[in-house]
């Protein structure tokens, strides 16, 4: 018989080269042989082994455990040679297994591929949807974003959740594909032009404070204009007061009375132009997560394009948060803004509404009734009676800033700078006069419960 050169043969191929040695010769019966080789490698075949002394030239074949077998490194000659025949019909099965495998290994790569590439074309299809539905307006550091409107109308559920409605519009809450929160502003009434709007926007875009509601885009179409802001989890301030909602204790009432004056000043003196925000009120006072003040619908009487001289007339003789000067068609300045600061305190301070119409058609008037009892220095009457542990210095100083919020003659109002130094304990404070206007508008008179 042929066989083929010397060759050292691994461990997987000696055992298919024994078994199909036996095969081939045909030998049933057991034939005892001992011989031992070189090694400490043991082979066991079921068909029976194969084991060739190369000197004798001769086959033997083992159906019992062959010891001491392993393949040698090249050029190492201490052990015996053996030489193994295969058959044909072994090969063809070790060939259709190897090949199976490679089917598999293909199959395997192919099926890992194509998931790649889907989540690849995914990823690719969600960057462009946002890139379109949602680009940059300006490319300087306070960019804001153009929203689509269709994009911002899926964000809304069709603008179906309303959280708000104010004297600019209506407020609806959406969620990102980032799962940001958004509140989205539908403004009403709108007078300007598009060029004029992308211009308005744009100031307030930059306006940063930490006690203002932070404008983060806006969209136009046709006639629709809708601001985009960041949303506060914590509603705004008049469910906390006058609400079944949680009542703030003391402390967290002084943080929000300290940080809406910031935000005034900022407003008034810190930005490139004066603001006059012209609706403080506690609906416009927004509460983070931490409950942190949050001054909400700054700057849009500018983008409303009112005329101040003309607004609001019809609200002669309505008490509310409105200064003297503007109920009576005079130019507003930024002290407007400080009696609507101040009217809001008592409101703060009590828990109360500062006017209430009563079943006998006579209007209760919280603020006249306060102002007097401050003067007299009976503070604690007019404290919200819910609350515990008050820092009666810093609700003295409140107090007393109110008194002086709602003076009849604006020249008697302090600035909002003032008020945060009072506030602070910087600056200090006398007791205001009971302001004329207030009693001339109810006659004088507080009805108590």
């Amino acid at each position: 018989m042929d066989f083929p050169k010397r060759t050292h043969l691994s461990f997987t191929s000696l055992i298919f080269l024994l078994h199909l040695c036996a095969i081939t010769f045909g030998v049933t019966d057991t034939i005892s042989r001992t011989q031992p080789l070189s090694g400490d490698l043991t082979i066991v075949s079921k068909e029976g082994i194969l084991s060739l002394d190369c000197s004798l030239q001769d086959c033997n074949i083992w159906n019992s455990e062959l010891w001491d077998l392993k393949q040698l490194p090249n050029g190492n000659t201490d052990g015996l040679d053996m030489y193994i025949r295969l058959a044909a019909s072994d090969t063809l099965v070790q060939d259709s297994e190897k090949k199976a495998h490679h089917v598999r290994l293909i199959v395997l790569i192919a099926v890992l591929g194509s998931i790649f590439m889907a989540l690849c074309a995914l990823s690719i299809t969600v960057k462009m949807f946002q890139r379109t539905s949602s680009k940059k307006a300006f490319s300087d550091n306070y960019s804001l974003v153009v929203y689509d409107y269709s994009f911002l109308q899926h964000c809304t559920k069709n603008f179906s959740d309303k959280v708000g409605q104010g004297s600019f519009g209506s407020v609806f809450k959406g969620l990102l594909p980032d799962s940001k929160l958004i509140a989205v502003k539908k403004l009403q009434g709108m007078k300007q032009g598009e060029k004029q709007f992308h211009t308005e926007v744009r100031a307030l875009g930059k306006i940063h404070h930490n006690n203002l509601v932070h404008l983060s885009g806006f969209c136009l179409r046709g006639a629709e204009r809708m601001l985009v802001y960041d949303f506060m989890v914590n509603g705004s301030l008049d469910a906390h007061l006058f609400k079944d909602e949680k009542i703030l204790d003391w402390n967290t009432r002084f943080l929000i009375i300290l940080g809406v004056a910031k935000g005034l000043h900022y407003l008034h003196d810190e930005c490139q132009e004066c603001i006059i925000h012209c609706d403080i009120k506690p609906e416009n006072v927004l509460l983070d997560v931490n409950f942190s003040p949050k001054l909400a619908d700054f700057g849009l009487a500018k983008l409303m394009d009112r005329h101040f001289s003309r607004a609001l007339t019809t609200m002669r003789g309505t008490a509310g948060y409105l200064a003297p000067e503007w109920i009576g068609g005079l130019p507003i300045t930024p002290k407007a803004d400080v009696y609507s600061y101040g009217m809001m305190l008592f409101e703060i301070i009590s828990g109360r509404r500062n006017s209430e119409l009563m079943e006998n058609g006579t209007i209760r008037y919280f603020p006249v009734w306060a102002t007097i009892r401050i003067s007299e220095g009976d503070i604690s009457e007019i404290l919200d009676q819910r609350l515990n542990d008050v820092n009666f210095q810093e609700l003295e100083r409140a107090c007393k800033v109110a008194c002086w919020c709602i003076q009849d003659n604006e020249s008697h109002r302090p600035t909002m700078r003032q008020i945060v130094q009072i506030l602070q304990g910087i600056q200090d404070v006398s007791v205001a006069p009971v302001p004329v206007f207030l009693k001339q508008l109810v006659d004088g008179e507080y009805i108590s419960s």
